[in-house]
């Protein structure tokens, strides 16, 4: 070891596939935003059904995300405990509220907005959150 170099412990990165899986809802709740602010924009009842398509796909990676969470949360030791249930009320959020987004998107037409909009908007809030508590493992947890 170097002269003043620091032993820091690192606590435990997501699962790269739970990662991939995480990205993917974020990845699918943003189209959704993008395609509800096209509808709100065009009045072409087509966006509306592609988001509640990418939603519906969104809360697929999701859920597995979710269950993931519980996982990581019931393993993690007391170290990262804090970190896990930060984690995984992130996602069980994030999944929630795009269940309740995905109900408003299966009214008819425009009584979904701009409700739909603004939920779509918040999911998408949350799951960037979510990834970032995640990815915030990268960074030394130790002191001297």
């Amino acid at each position: 070891m170097a002269v003043g170099a620091i032993d820091r412990p690192y606590s435990k990165p997501l699962d790269p596939l739970h990662a991939v899986l995480l990205a993917s809802a974020f990845a699918l709740f943003l189209a959704a935003l993008i395609s509800d602010l096209a509808y709100a924009s065009t009045y072409q009842i087509q966006w509306k059904n592609f988001a509640s398509w990418l939603i519906a796909g969104a809360l697929v990676f999701g859920g597995v995300c979710v269950a993931w969470a519980v996982i990581d949360l019931l393993r993690a030791d007391v170290r990262r405990k804090r970190r896990w249930v930060i984690y995984f009320l992130l996602v069980a959020a994030m999944w929630v509220l795009g269940f309740v987004d995905a109900l408003v998107h299966a009214e008819d037409a425009w009584s979904g907005m701009p409700g739909g909009a603004i939920l779509s908007g918040i999911v998408v809030m949350l799951a960037l959150a979510a990834i970032w508590t995640g990815f915030s493992s990268y960074r030394a947890t130790g002191g001297r």
